[in-house]
């Protein structure tokens, strides 16, 4: 009996695979749980978790596999860990806004960065972000209000990203490497032809110009200091050496000129 059974289980898994995606999502669909938290709800054959409100302080791990849309919006959530949602292969929308989300990892969104097409990060608390993270992202992304550090690091990640435009305006400088931009729009300062990555290079290259300075000065002092107690020793053997009997001085005042 138990060998009739196994076989059977075999003969379904293998139908699955040979029938085509379609009965394999199925079949996921239905062997899937939902958090407990959290309700979902079947559109077009497909889950929406719902995790809105919920006062969730990490983001579930129990997800179906079969996931489109995860809504996590108005929850407690301080951190995106690594891999969080790598299983999720068919995730396409995710709403993390309005929460207290300070970090993101950089594996935040490893096995769903191809897929996703909607990212919802406003409202948060973060200042900046792994520029790795959201490398391979192809979705459009919400980042406004966020107390985003403004300097060359936030400037290269909003390069490679798809920003939602109707949100672009409000993602604001809360800080600055540069107090003048303090408060303004982000896109407005680069608008206006600011560029921080440069503004990072001089910084760095007077600090370089300091640092040579600074060795270059430790030097000069070194040798000037070796040659004053050098030459003192030699006036203090010359003094010596006038104490001799004078059959005793030339020899030894040649050497003593020869080191003066």
């Amino acid at each position: 009996c138990s060998m009739l059974l196994i076989g059977k289980s075999f003969r379904v898994i293998r139908s699955l695979f040979q029938n085509g995606p379609l009965l394999l999502l199925l079949f996921l669909q239905l062997s899937s749980t939902c958090p407990k938290p959290c309700q979902c709800l079947d559109r077009n054959g497909t889950t929406v978790v719902h995790c809105s409100s919920r006062n969730l302080e990490e983001v579930p791990k129990d997800l179906p596999a079969d996931t489109v849309a995860l809504l996590l919006e108005s929850n407690k959530i301080t951190k995106i860990p690594s891999n969080i949602f790598k299983s999720l292969h068919w995730l396409q929308e995710l709403d993390l806004s309005k929460n207290a989300i300070e970090a993101i990892d950089v594996g935040a969104f490893n096995g769903i960065a191809e897929g996703l097409m909607s990212l919802d990060l406003s409202n948060n608390h973060l200042r900046s972000v792994p520029r790795e993270a959201l490398a391979k992202l192809r979705a459009k992304i919400r980042l406004a209000h966020n107390p985003w550090h403004c300097d060359c690091a936030l400037q290269e990640v909003l390069r490679e990203l798809e920003v939602d435009p109707e949100t672009v305006n409000e993602i604001g400088c809360q800080t600055s490497v540069q107090e003048e931009f303090t408060g303004k729009p982000l896109i407005q300062v680069l608008d206006a032809g600011i560029n921080f990555c440069n503004i990072h290079h001089k910084t760095t290259d007077v600090a370089m110009f300091i640092t040579m300075f600074g060795w270059f000065t430790m030097v000069i002092t070194y040798v000037v200091c070796y040659v004053r107690h050098n030459q003192e020793d030699a006036r203090m053997h010359l003094e010596y050496l006038k104490s001799l009997p004078s059959s005793q001085i030339t020899k030894d005042f040649d050497a003593v000129s020869t080191v003066l």
